[in-house]
């Protein structure tokens, strides 16, 4: 496998890196300053997008783009890379219009919706007029399984009316966030992945109470990680997204290619912590010797370098796959990136943190924050346990047809 990047990848990739050195990093400490100061979002977010846009730095995760909408059409295997610089400063996605759950949420809208409903809400999402969230998680069952999920969606005449409680919803406490897409269940009777649906659900329906935003290892996000009552919402029928019945099965077309934009983002984030790692060791010293002279330290900065470089060629052929076979035929490699990739991010945090010392734990470097968005990571989109049984399931699966040849390497004592 060849995964070197394409012209048109390499120019993109410079473009992208030029302006988030000329325009985002300088931004960081404003940024920093002012949602701490509680203004969200920030005073210079809309410059910063107008600008993405100008620059043709828009939607650039959309494999499928059409000629008449806005963006850059790129495959998994050209984006990944830009997902990793913009990782680099986690909230920079939103700048080009590449911000998770919009993302997903677009691709999903791309894939099933009705002109009307593409009209109504892909169209201003595109544009970057608006956000949106995706609620699917709820706080009373085990929501990596998705097939138990207990929000009901009862059909009444030409409405559907929702109710259930859902948590660690993403973006709905963003000011701009207008709509859900809410995953339930419209028929509890039915094939256990045929009872989930998918419906659009307006920010101001009422009966939707935004409850709280909770904090992650006590880290606040601004955009929200929201607790969501939803009592008797009344949508009509004509914001079911597919057919009922779809759900379980849009759940999982959405969520392939986003963790290929997790992992890579993830490893931009690593490369920033080995960065800051390797020039903090160069700067201070310990018992006489510079800490990069201490064996342990030396050690931490080349296993992080070939723990980066290894998990990034398997996002790359991860997302290469989802290219030729779709994330279906990808099932085992997403798995395996999405138990890397968090792992990778926070143990590089972590030695970065040591080096750092006092500091790396303090708000002066964005180490901490790395690293508890790393340990969220390990439970979005699927704990770490569910990845790994499927690893293995699919492991057993493909080696019925070589149980034989794996007896020809064995080599019994004679027993005669």
């Amino acid at each position: 496998m060849d995964f070197t990047y394409s012209e048109k990848t390499e120019l993109l990739r410079a473009q992208l890196s030029n302006f988030m050195d000329t325009y985002v990093v300088p931004r960081i400490g404003q940024w920093n300053t002012e949602v701490h100061a509680g203004q969200y979002p920030v005073s210079f977010m809309e410059d910063l997008k107008s600008l993405a846009k100008e620059e043709g730095l828009w939607n650039l995760f959309l494999p499928h783009l059409r000629a008449d909408e806005p963006g850059t059409q790129l495959s998994n295997l050209e984006y990944a890379p830009l997902a990793e610089i913009m990782g680099r400063v986690p909230w920079s996605s939103e700048v080009f219009n590449c911000n998770a759950p919009d993302t997903g949420n677009m691709e999903v809208l791309h894939m099933f919706a009705t002109e009307a409903q593409r009209e109504q809400w892909l169209v201003p999402l595109m544009n970057g007029d608006i956000r949106s969230a995706f609620a699917m998680t709820e706080p009373d069952v085990a929501s990596s399984d998705a097939t138990n999920i207990e929000t009901s969606i009862r059909r009444e005449g030409d409405d559907y009316v929702i109710n259930g409680r859902k948590w660690f919803i993403t973006n709905a406490n963003h000011p701009n966030c207008k709509f859900f897409i809410l995953m339930g269940k419209t028929d509890p009777e039915a094939d256990t992945h045929r009872q989930q649906s998918m419906v659009l659900v307006p920010m101001d329906t009422a009966g939707v109470e935004v409850e709280r935003n909770i904090t992650t290892i006590n880290h606040h996000s601004p955009e929200g990680h929201a607790e969501i009552l939803f009592r008797n919402v009344r949508v009509p029928v004509s914001n079911l997204i597919g057919k009922e019945g779809d759900g379980f099965m849009i759940a999982q077309a959405r969520l392939g290619p986003g963790r290929i934009h997790h992992c890579m983002r993830a490893i931009g984030m690593s490369e920033v912590c080995l960065e800051l790692m390797v020039a903090r060791s160069q700067e201070r010293k310990t018992f006489g010797k510079y800490l990069h002279k201490h064996g342990a330290i030396g050690e931490w900065i080349a296993r992080s370098r070939i723990e980066i470089e290894q998990a990034r060629l398997l996002v790359l052929k991860s997302a290469s796959l989802i290219d030729q076979v779709g994330a279906r035929g990808a099932r085992k490699e997403i798995s395996m990136i999405k138990v890397i990739a968090p792992t990778l991010l926070t143990t590089i945090a972590d030695r970065a943190m040591q080096v750092f010392g006092a500091m790396g734990v303090s708000p002066d470097t964005p180490l901490a924050d790395f690293y508890t968005g790393g340990r969220v990571l390990r439970l979005a989109d699927g704990p770490d346990e569910v990845h790994l049984q499927t690893i293995a399931r699919l492991e057993i699966k493909e080696s019925q047809d070589n149980l034989l040849k794996a007896a020809n390497y064995l080599t019994p004592p004679n027993r005669a």
